[in-house]
């Protein structure tokens, strides 16, 4: 890679049941780099297993999310999409981070505090290591950007202080290499545009989660028009009349929720969504919604059922992107065996 070399990384766990959330908060954003950046697409199935997944279920999830990437416009014939385990490096080099990075960074990860919550000492140690095996993600590649939501920002913060200490730690061996200015770029977050934070269809303080036990709280990306009008219709709000301007909507979690989405989904801002319906009942609001909604995820849900019926070729964009994942990541790993000391069969 040159230096010139724009790389970004970007990931999706397979767990299932992807909704609007993840289109809005990470697909979308992800179809809309692949014109100015090159780009690698993973399914991070390594990551999934940090808590037990059904076999099976974990096959059909990462079938499922490479299918989302294509139906939502990712080219799988210009950009790699690839499954993580395929990539026998992002292991490699998380071990290697697993030594350069300290205990105590670790101990600060609040997502290891969130997921575990109460069982912190019954929780596997990739659960609680996992943010070493995502630097590795994006560094394997020596990836330069990296999309990130309000929760990752502290993921990649890590990355960057696992980056900078193995330059510091290896500087002798890494300018011996023939890299003068280290070697590990510090990867920077790429924000698109108004980041969409989509919450709960049934309570605005809450994100939208596969989770939850209620159906009704989210869109999922396979559901048909007649289940996308359901679940708006039946979604949470409040008695008064849409505000004209954002601030009116403190305050107002549900109703700022709504109209949150239909910004994104309509490529608009709040701010031009209450010029068009600010005064207006949610009785009036809600239906454009709906056709809004299922304008814009009917044909991706359907093409992504398409896609799914057929296992040959979602397996073999993966099996192609692995391969060209590979050739990226294995001189880098090769560079980092020969910096690091060990020593390489001729």
């Amino acid at each position: 890679m040159t230096e010139q070399t724009q790389r970004v990384f970007s990931g999706v766990q397979p767990t299932g049941n992807l909704h609007l959330g993840n289109y809005l908060g990470a697909i979308k954003r992800f179809v809309e780099m692949q014109d100015s950046y090159e780009c690698i697409y993973c399914v991070v199935d390594m990551h999934a297993i940090t808590v037990w997944q059904d076999p099976q279920e974990l096959s059909r999830n990462t079938r499922e999310v490479t299918a989302a990437y294509i139906a939502a416009g990712i080219k799988p014939d210009e950009h790699i999409i690839f499954n993580q385990s395929q990539v026998p490096q992002h292991a490699e080099l998380a071990w290697i981070f697993n030594c350069v990075a300290r205990m105590g960074w670790l101990n600060r990860m609040t997502q290891f505090k969130d997921k575990a919550g109460k069982n912190a000492e019954n929780s596997s140690v990739g659960l609680y290591a996992y943010p070493n095996l995502m630097a590795a993600d994006i560094l394997a590649y020596r990836a330069t950007h990296v999309p990130v939501g309000e929760d990752q920002k502290q993921h990649l913060e890590l990355a960057r202080d696992i980056a900078q200490k193995f330059n510091n730690d290896f500087s002798k061996s890494i300018k011996q290499a023939g890299f003068k200015d280290g070697f590990f770029p510090q990867p920077e977050p790429l924000i698109l545009g108004e980041a969409t934070r989509v919450m709960s269809l049934k309570d605005g303080s809450k994100k939208m989660s596969k989770s939850d036990p209620s159906d009704l709280s989210r869109l999922n990306l396979l559901d048909d028009a007649e289940t996308i009008a359901r679940k708006v219709k039946k979604a949470r709000t409040d008695p008064d009349a849409l505000p004209s301007e954002p601030k009116g909507l403190d305050g107002r979690p549900e109703a700022a929720n709504l109209v949150s989405i239909y910004a994104a989904l309509s490529d608009q801002t709040t701010a031009d969504v209450l010029n068009e319906y600010g005064g207006q009942q949610f009785s009036v609001f809600k239906p454009a919604l709906v056709d809004l909604a299922v304008e814009k995820l009917g044909p991706m849900g359907a093409e992504m059922k398409r896609l799914m019926d057929d296992k040959t070729y979602i397996d073999g964009v993966l099996a192609k992107g692995g391969e060209q994942a590979r050739a990226i990541a294995e001189p880098i790993m090769d560079n980092v065996k020969r910096i690091v000391g060990f020593i390489r069969a001729k």
